[in-house]
């Protein structure tokens, strides 16, 4: 791969328009799309891990993405620097804009996650491969539709149909990102056919749309038997600021959750720093006595160095990453005090937040709301012409499909409405159409 393809400005849908010269480049702008967007507004309201607060305020999708946004452009400026360094500005290389490219990427990486954190995909899966949604495999196989984008509900992969697909009403292009970003966002290059561990990164529906994009950067297969391609170079820097984020944010949360103490978690992120630069930080820590204080210094600490070091795991390896052979996600790459450290954190995440009671309880909700929702919609649209159907289809916004003709088609609007649902409305229309919540009469 070489950089003077892979950062291209052009914009999906849009590609012979010429628009008006502004001061802000094309990256910039897809930044300023991203942010002013209904579907990045409604993941204030989407479980990052734990339930939305109540009066302890902790992170939701859509702080989280900031976050992740605010350390992806750090990477970026970073990595811009040295390769500037390395080979010159580079006349029509925009080795400057990558910062731009990974922030804007980095907002949009959980815009296709469903309500109630990830155990709404979870769900999602669980109705196709063992609930009433198995019904549905054989008609969907006949009339071509691939049935594991179902089984394998992937939010990443509802992402990229999110941002490019053109639902009714809508421009051609769907958000009309750069190139550049959009497979920025793109973690798993490759079909649901092929999916690991679940993983994949694009729909049957948007398969033609992302070798159009891979077509123009120039991002060639890595496997000769498999349509399975290499991954867009800087989407290791958008997966790296997630890595980042959710692990050492998760612990921040978890404290005043009380579900750690302060003793665990400060000495959970000590661990990642030794010699003179551990004396500074604790002679900083003991500045102020305020334990929120003390914890947010060590978590900004934590991010300079992860950002640090996951910079140079770039640059020392960009031939690699350039040739489709950097197997590994970035955080492995780290030195092995941080990666030693960052792993105790991942452990300690899972046995102490991630199976704790309040996040299991939303996953519990997740399946059964889930459940019940799909079965509905799914049934509404099998059936139009049935009275509840009516009523209930005239519910769905009209941008989502309804008549759709194939099996494959009435699904994949029902996933389209109820992925982009916040917690709080699916919640709302759950009890609304069993009737738990009715208006006063």
């Amino acid at each position: 791969m070489q950089w003077s393809k892979l950062l291209s400005g052009k914009r999906l849908g849009v590609e012979h328009y010429h628009e008006r010269k502004h001061e802000r480049t094309n990256y910039q702008r897809d930044y300023d799309r991203l942010i002013f967007s209904s579907p990045f507004r409604r993941l204030q309201n989407k479980t990052q891990v734990f339930p939305l607060p109540g009066s302890i305020f902790v992170h939701n999708r859509l702080t989280h993405s900031l976050e992740v946004s605010c350390v992806g452009r750090s990477l970026g400026k970073n990595i811009s620097a040295g390769l500037v360094q390395k080979y010159g500005a580079g006349e029509g290389i925009s080795f400057l804009e990558i910062d731009s490219i990974v922030s804007a990427a980095c907002l949009a990486h959980d815009m296709g996650n469903p309500p109630f954190g990830h155990s709404g995909e979870r769900a999602i899966s669980a109705y196709f491969a063992d609930g009433k949604g198995v019904q549905f495999e054989k008609q969907v196989r006949e009339e071509g539709g691939r049935w594991e984008d179902f089984l394998h509900f992937e939010g990443n992969a509802n992402a990229m149909r999110l941002l490019t697909h053109r639902f009714k009403g809508r421009r051609e292009g769907g958000f009309a990102l750069t190139y550049s970003t959009l497979a920025a966002v793109v973690k798993y290059p490759f079909a649901s056919t092929f999916a690991k561990k679940g993983k994949f990164g694009f729909f049957q529906s948007e398969e033609d749309t992302y070798l159009r994009i891979i077509k123009e950067l120039g991002i060639p297969k890595i496997s000769n038997s498999q349509d399975i391609y290499a991954r867009y170079p800087l989407v290791y820097l958008v997966e790296a600021a997630d890595d980042i984020c959710y692990q050492i944010m998760d612990m921040e949360d978890a404290h005043k959750l009380r579900l750690m103490t302060k003793g665990d978690v400060i000495e959970l992120f000590l661990a990642f720093f030794e010699g003179k630069r551990l004396e500074d930080i604790k002679r900083v820590m003991s500045m102020v006595n305020d334990s929120n204080e003390q914890i947010a210094y060590l978590r900004s600490c934590i991010i300079g160095l992860l950002v640090d070091e996951c910079t140079q795991e770039f640059l020392d390896n960009e031939t690699l990453f350039l040739s489709g052979k950097y197997d590994k996600p970035l955080i492995d790459g780290i030195g092995d005090i941080a990666r030693k450290a960052y792993r105790q954190c991942s452990d300690i995440a899972y046995n102490k937040i991630y199976i704790s009671n309040e996040v299991v309880d939303i996953e519990l909700a997740g399946y059964h709301i889930f459940g019940y929702l799909l079965e509905t919609i799914i049934d509404a649209m099998m059936n139009p012409e049935h009275s509840y159907s009516k009523l209930l289809l005239n519910r769905v916004p009209e941008q989502y499909d309804v008549k759709a003709p194939t099996t494959y088609g009435k699904i994949q609007c029902a996933l389209d409405y109820i992925s982009g649902m916040t917690d709080v409305y699916a919640l709302d229309l759950y009890r609304k159409i069993t009737g738990m919540s009715l208006p006063a009469v």
